[in-house]
């Protein structure tokens, strides 16, 4: 089934504000240097409802699988005192959402900086506005967050605090700030350290995340497991880091064991997928969005785990400016053995599919590929790919209208589609493909792929044992 009769192709407009402005840094693609200033798309400026208001969020340019969710008036109102001079604010804020819980107003005060020292559960939330209008900034104590995080079990994955419940509102125009350099740093000297996300989800239903600046995540800036009917609008992300050593994996979004999940109208400066689709993603729309120096947005990685099935499955991904990336729109498969793409980074054997997933109306700007498409993640030795190819099927995939140029990286090719074998792969299709290389070429690698329905020039590639 083609998204065109899949979804309601709505045109409300975002009453909200319009998508945030970025902070100028330099890029962590792999293979570029530009940073957000030096490209000639410019972000859009940030802005956010008023103070204490909530926003007003809608579909745009298309509605959702699912009704966005709405929200009650609220009867309560808690203000969250700070204490100042760096102190340890959570038993403050853990009182303020009891108190408020079940149908409050909970106010992070403007001009106010607000410490969080302390690992906190905040998954009991219910019918509850959370207004941040001032900062909030995580401790740089890499000692006790190593300890004392929340551990999801899925790519070493761990969160400063726990966010769920029902009915959850949060807004602000206010900060939340990693403390990321330390992590940064930190992680240069050991791969094998535990760094946390900055918001991480785990239940969360029928909410929404909107008008907010998230700065310096350590990891991940959201990893949204177990939920459902959640909506993330008008974001603005970004965070670099300041010395040599590189702020890795800062994913924007990475969904996980979730459904009718929304991304929107929004612009991410990181250093690695803009938005990831992890195992067992389904029925999600992501659009509108300002990516910049990304790793792209991406289905995967899948197959890591041996003995687990993962589902990517109804996923559109729409009007997307992706701007000195590795990748446009990718899909990322482990082989069906175990491998190894760093030391903090195995896996391979898994099993799972990939179905209806549309990538359209993508604008790219110095991208290494505009299309990937690989069955081979993790290896740079093609023959253990073709001694064990990916049980994973890929079928119904769709990538349209993609206008712009590539980096020099790969030129002459703009793109790579390649299957594991010829029985995986099934009705995938690139069409009004429109993106050149520097040098003016239109080519691609393709392997197990019907060409005729590729609208690139495929160069075949030969896997041999």
């Amino acid at each position: 089934m083609k998204f065109a009769t899949a979804l309601a192709l709505g045109t409300l407009a975002l009453t909200a504000s319009a998508a945030p402005t970025t902070s100028n840094s330099n890029s962590n693609s792999n293979s570029n240097s530009k940073s957000a200033s030096q490209t000639k798309y410019i972000a859009p400026a940030f802005s956010h409802a008023a103070r204490g208001q909530r926003p007003s969020v809608s579909a745009h340019p298309h509605k959702p699988f699912k009704a966005f969710p709405t929200f009650p008036q609220r009867t309560k109102t808690c203000t969250v005192k700070s204490l100042g001079s760096g102190k340890d604010d959570s038993s403050n804020i853990l009182s303020a959402f009891h108190s408020c819980n079940n149908g409050g107003h909970v106010i992070f005060s403007p001009n106010t900086t607000y410490t969080i020292g302390t690992a906190m559960d905040w998954t009991f939330l219910n019918s509850i506005d959370i207004d941040i209008q001032g900062t909030i900034k995580f401790t740089d104590n890499t000692t006790y967050w190593q300890a004392n995080s929340f551990k999801y079990g899925f790519q070493n994955a761990t969160s400063f605090f726990k966010l769920g419940g029902n009915d959850v509102f949060i807004y602000g125009g206010g900060e939340l700030d990693g403390s990321g350099q330390a992590w940064y740093d930190l992680y240069a000297q050991d791969i094998y350290i535990l760094r946390p996300v900055l918001i991480g989800i785990d239940g969360l239903k029928n909410s929404i995340i909107s008008d907010l600046v998230l700065r310096y995540s350590p990891m991940y800036y959201h990893f949204v497991a177990n939920a459902s009917n959640v909506v993330f609008n008008n974001l603005d992300i970004s965070g670099f880091s300041a010395s040599a050593n590189v702020a890795k994996n800062t994913d924007g979004w990475d969904t996980y064991r979730s459904e009718y999940v929304t991304i929107q109208s929004s612009v991410i400066n990181n250093g690695d997928d803009c938005v990831s689709f992890k195992p067992n993603s389904t029925n999600m729309v992501v659009q509108d969005l300002w990516c910049n120096g990304s790793h792209g947005i991406s289905v995967g990685s899948l197959g890591q785990y041996v003995g687990e099935y993962d589902i990517v499955e109804n996923i559109l991904v729409t009007d997307i400016s992706m701007h000195n990336a590795s990748d446009g729109a990718r899909i990322k498969v482990w082989p069906n053995s175990p491998s190894a793409l760093s030391g903090d980074l195995q896996g391979g054997g898994g099993d799972g599919r990939v179905n209806n997933v549309t990538y359209s109306n993508f604008l790219l700007d110095n991208v290494d590929y505009a299309i990937e498409v690989t069955q081979c993640y993790g290896q740079s030795n093609l023959t253990l790919c073709a001694e064990y190819p990916s049980p994973l099927t890929i079928s119904n995939v769709n990538f349209y209208n993609f206008t712009g140029t590539t980096s020099t990286k790969y030129d002459p090719l703009i793109a790579t589609l390649e299957c594991s074998s010829a029985t995986v792969c099934s009705n995938i299709t690139a069409t009004d493909i429109n993106v050149l290389s520097p040098k003016g070429y239109h080519n691609a690698t393709c392997l197990y792929m019907d060409d005729s329905k590729l609208n690139v020039t495929c160069t075949d590639v030969k896997l041999t044992l």
